[in-house]
């Protein structure tokens, strides 16, 4: 699994629907997309689901439903990313078979060796730099780069930094050890979310932008 560049949606951030949103970003080359939406309705989110495991199906980009086990069983998505107040990673595996990919987002390393070990595909590990999309003070979960240097001393599994990262600084999560970047308003609250998502994917992969 590729992720380089990882979507997380979020409409409240975002300049263009969703929907356009995400398809401007598959066209721009992104990797992954998650759909949050923390602001709907659980029906809101499995109607739009749907729309968008269609999408990203057609362009063979795994979605990740954020939170929600059963969202992510009822849209027949590829997986679900988890947080502290969600089901356990085990549970949800049993829920959505063996083949789905189960995220954790952690923020020191003990919770990502925690998390590894407890059968995680993945780590979402932040909020690497203050961030407006967090409901809580961004200053207080902030936790720098040194702690993304420590989780990838800590495991072996694939994880993306998150949190405040757009073009200027996500090489420098890369750099720290991380194997991509997941975004909201780098890429949704722009005027050109194709153009955005491509000079992220040249800002990670350390390359110019393509023409």
């Amino acid at each position: 699994m590729n992720l380089q560049t990882y979507l997380v949606t979020e409409a409240r951030f975002s300049t263009h629907s969703t929907l356009e949103t995400v398809e401007a970003a598959i066209a721009g080359g992104v990797d992954v997309v998650q759909l949050r939406e923390k602001a709907t309705s659980v029906r809101e989110r499995y109607d739009l689901g749907r729309q968008l495991r269609e999408m990203t199906r057609a362009a063979d980009v795994p979605l990740i439903v954020n939170d929600r086990v059963d969202l992510a069983a009822a849209i027949d998505a590829d997986g679900v990313h988890l947080g502290d107040d969600d089901l356990p990673i085990g549970v949800a595996r049993e829920q959505l078979g063996g083949d789905a990919i189960i995220g954790r987002s952690v923020s020191t390393a003990e919770a990502a060796e925690e998390a590894a070990a407890g059968g995680a595909d993945y780590l979402g590990v932040g909020a690497v730099f203050a961030t407006g999309s967090k409901e809580t003070d961004p200053e207080e979960s902030e936790i720098g780069l040194d702690t993304v240097r420590k989780i990838d001393a800590a495991v072996d599994i694939p994880f993306v930094g998150i949190g405040g990262i757009d073009a200027t600084n996500a090489r420098d999560v890369i750099e720290a050890g991380a194997d991509g970047v997941a975004v909201i308003s780098a890429i949704t609250d722009t005027d050109d979310p194709e153009a955005a998502t491509r000079a992220l994917r040249a800002t990670v992969a350390g390359t110019e932008v393509e023409s």
